[in-house]
């Protein structure tokens, strides 16, 4: 059962819809992500969910009852800030304890409830040290202890790891999840990030201009998007433009401007002659030495090119290649050979290939 429903909701200022039209289920228990650029809505929709806001139209309902006029103190919501928002007069018990003093909570409540926080969040050491005292980290874990102490039905986290270093939120990254599955409280999380997003939810609904493109789990948002803006915004990927030569239950035929056919999984509702895009991951293009035994004729998509450029990423490298008539696509190659890695070199020829399920049609 769905803990919160968002129903065609819309927040206006003046005349831009920050919010248009938006419905959503989230369930109990789930780690879902709201995900989009700077200026999506992403940010005023979870105010709308806090209280902090309300909607021009539509409604939300919390276990089956309307949230409407109910003021943000009296939610069973916390929300969680990206700058922390911690009292640096306070210690770090007083900050984690101020909700339960807020609600009147007696002595010996909150003292239970402020051991066991502590300990979840592996602060216990530092009770009683002051907020200029912390790491970057450890501030972070005092935000979301005095979010989960007075157990709320949701907990709303907005861009909650965006202050903190590219080792540390990877860091922060499992012990979210790790978190989250501990308390089993429902996540709903905010994030430009697509790493981010991909890493922690249950599902994701990614939005644009206010609107919502496509709600699924990760797996699905990155391997299947449904149209052009969610599959570009996702990582990286290879868009060519295609018209549909054949649309059959067995594959689709595609024609790729410039290059010539390629075959592709199948796919529902296409016509002949229809026009749209090829999405495809670079991940999924195999690369090899044109002209040697490494050669992969054997991919039912294979084509002939050259190296353009390439960028060495350590685990990985990105190379930029030209195919036949000047098509440019990028493929990224694991360095897992022990020893030094080898690379492709600019101008090398190569020979580039996908299988004939790799990669999907997107209407334009």
């Amino acid at each position: 059962m769905a803990i919160l429903e968002i129903r065609n909701v819309t927040r206006r200022f003046a005349s831009l819809k920050a919010v248009d039209d938006v419905s959503l289920s989230i369930e109990a228990g789930e780690f879902f992500t709201l995900l989009g650029p700077s200026g999506c809505g992403k940010t005023t929709l979870l105010r709308l969910i806090a209280g902090f806001d309300e909607p021009d139209d539509g409604a939300l309902f919390l276990d089956g009852a309307p949230l409407a006029g109910i003021p943000p103190e009296k939610r069973p919501v916390h929300t969680v800030f990206q700058s922390y928002a911690l009292f640096p007069h306070l210690s770090v018990a007083h900050n984690i304890a101020f909700p339960l003093r807020m609600a009147g909570q007696n002595d010996e409540q909150i003292r239970q409830l402020l051991k066991e926080t502590l300990e979840l969040v592996h602060l216990a050491d530092k009770a009683q040290h002051f907020p200029h005292e912390l790491s970057g980290g450890q501030k972070q874990r005092v935000a979301l202890a005095r979010g989960l102490i007075n157990k709320p039905r949701l907990l709303l986290l907005d861009e909650p790891l965006g202050a903190l270093d590219a080792k540390l939120r990877e860091q922060m990254e499992g012990e979210l999840i790790a978190l989250q599955r501990e308390v089993g409280i429902t996540f709903v999380f905010v994030t430009h990030s697509q790493q981010e997003a991909l890493a922690l939810s249950h599902r994701i609904a990614v939005m644009n201009c206010g609107r919502i493109e496509q709600v699924d789990c990760p797996e699905q948002i990155y391997g299947f998007p449904k149209n052009r803006f969610v599959a570009d915004f996702i990582g990286t990927i290879n868009l060519l433009p295609v018209e549909v030569r054949e649309a059959s239950h067995g594959r689709l035929r595609l024609a790729v401007d410039g290059l010539g056919e390629i075959i592709a999984a199948p796919a529902a509702g296409l016509k002949t002659g229809e026009r749209g895009s090829f999405a495809l991951r670079p991940e999924q293009v195999r690369v090899a030495a044109a002209g040697g035994h490494h050669e992969i004729p054997e991919l039912h998509n294979h084509f002939h090119g050259r190296v353009r450029d390439f960028l060495y990423l350590g685990d990985v490298t990105v190379y930029k290649l030209e195919l036949d008539n000047g098509v440019l696509i990028e493929a990224l190659l694991a360095n897992s050979a022990p020893g030094r890695a080898k690379f492709f070199e600019i101008g090398d020829t190569v020979s580039v290939g996908w299988r004939c399920d790799a990669g999907v049609y997107l209407r334009d």
